[in-house]
């Protein structure tokens, strides 16, 4: 019975607990405290990050902070070290994309030039080490602390909350350009997305 009112009083407790304030973060990296982290990779998905596992940057790649029970994961995700990128992914994400996410940390942790890094990504994929989704599913990117690189511009910019779906080897042909048209991440490649900002993130 002790055991029990304990363990009620410890989720009361982290259910309670004061949000960290995320305004003017713009970067993290393994000395951003882990309840910032915490919160800012909750952040990204509302509907099921209260039961998510997450994950959260520390000296040699990404390591637990608390364990999950409804399938979803959450994250920071880097691009790049200069962007930030919270992200809840379904089932399927957990099995395919956040493996390459941890292999991307652990080569940063150890020093690994970038271009080097995205080689041996793709040499993963190549290799069968990882693998695309093999099924339809969604990633929860409803933070308002994304910021993006934006190839067009060469620069990291802020992005309003979206969702985005798997797309394996999709290309913006494959789906239109143009106002209304999705936007695809990594076009062509295994780990492609196609980005779907709701209309209400859109016009914030």
């Amino acid at each position: 019975m002790t055991g029990l009112v304990f363990a009620a009083a410890t989720l009361l407790a982290a259910q309670t607990a004061p949000v960290p304030a995320l305004d003017g973060i713009k970067t993290v990296d393994a000395r951003t405290p882990v309840p910032i982290q915490i919160a800012l990779a909750e952040s990204a998905g509302p509907p099921v990050a209260n039961g998510a596992a997450i994950y959260v940057l520390g000296p040699k790649g990404y390591t637990r902070a608390r364990d999950g029970r409804n399938g979803f994961t959450c994250l920071i995700s880097r691009e790049r070290p200069d962007t930030l990128e919270p992200e809840c992914f379904d089932g399927e994400g957990t099995a395919t994309v956040v493996p390459v996410r941890f292999f991307i940390e652990e080569q940063r942790a150890i020093g690994t030039a970038e271009p080097r890094i995205k080689a041996l990504v793709e040499d993963g994929y190549k290799a069968g080490r990882f693998k695309a989704p093999g099924k339809a599913g969604l990633v929860y990117m409803l933070s308002d602390h994304n910021y993006v690189f934006d190839p067009e511009r060469k620069q990291v910019i802020h992005f309003p909350g979206h969702l985005m779906f798997y797309a394996p080897y999709a290309t913006q042909k494959d789906v239109g350009e143009g106002p209304g048209a999705p936007y695809i991440v990594a076009p062509g490649t295994a780990h492609a997305l196609m980005i779907v900002v709701p209309a209400s993130a859109a016009h914030k």
